[in-house]
């Protein structure tokens, strides 16, 4: 494919996500007012006679600014098998026709983990919750902005799930010859140092083992990436190894009658 046809798959791919997240906010809308009561649940959850916890608006406008970042929420996780399968859908064109079954597999698996991503974000939230709002002084009221709120929540499960596909990504390019699992295994200090990073920034709380939430389950798929990785770059060696010993014998089969000959003269 040239450079134009590629831009062009990547607007069609583009476009087909963005009209099934578009569908999904739509149904977002509808199920606005008990997803809100959801997401604020955590924090409205700790609100005590001593310190009251209270989600704000402080302008007209504010509401439906909310109403349209929850619904896109919402809408990001129902269309995320479409937009997910948009995304694969891009790098299979490169794969030998052998290869795609591997990667629908895969793109099988990056689906469930989004969500569970997501679930695991939102079963670290109320402990971070509770971190935040413990630093309240004593006869005060933990008045929370809602346009603070929502989008650190929505941000934060957002990072979960982003963060549990990574290691289906990583297989992705290996599949599609892009990214070996030698490479893989010669930076792993690199890649657990950026687990270590993305498990800090993605899960606030009063301890250590908030972060161990998201990083361990992320260090696990690496892992496995990496495992799955290797495998796969052992398989094409031996592939192109076995091809390159039948051609060579197919070389020598066709040049056997010249040699007959050559003795005969």
């Amino acid at each position: 494919m040239s450079l134009r046809q590629h831009l062009r798959e990547l607007r069609n791919r583009f476009f087909k996500a963005g009209l099934a997240i578009l569908v999904g906010t739509i149904v977002g809308f509808i199920v606005y007012q008990p997803s809100f009561t959801i997401l604020t649940e955590p924090i409205t959850s700790l609100s005590t006679e001593d310190a009251p916890v209270e989600i704000m608006f402080s302008s007209v406008a504010q509401p439906f600014d909310i109403m349209l970042q929850v619904a896109l929420f919402i809408g990001l996780i129902l269309a995320s098998p479409i937009w997910l399968y948009q995304i694969w859908a891009f790098i299979v064109p490169g794969l030998r026709k052998h290869e795609r079954r591997y990667a629908m597999g895969f793109i099988t698996a990056a689906v469930p983990l989004f969500i569970g991503g997501i679930a695991l974000g939102w079963f670290a939230l109320p402990q971070a919750m509770a971190f935040f709002t413990s630093l309240t002084p004593d006869g005060s009221a933990h008045r929370v902005m809602a346009t603070v709120y929502i989008p650190f929540v929505t941000r934060l499960l957002l990072a979960f799930g982003i963060a549990l596909v990574i290691p289906v990504v990583l297989v992705g390019l290996n599949m599609a010859g892009i990214l070996q699992g030698k490479t893989m295994l010669k930076h792993w200090r690199i890649s657990v140092f950026l687990i270590a990073v993305i498990a800090a920034m993605g899960a606030p709380g009063s301890d250590v083992m908030t972060m161990f939430y998201l990083g361990a389950p992320l260090a696990l798929l690496f892992a496995l990436a990496l495992a799955l990785a290797l495998l796969n770059d052992r398989r094409r060696s031996r592939k192109a190894a076995k091809e390159g010993t039948a051609g060579e014998a197919e070389i020598q089969r066709g040049a056997q009658p010249l040699s007959e000959i050559t003795r005969e003269d």
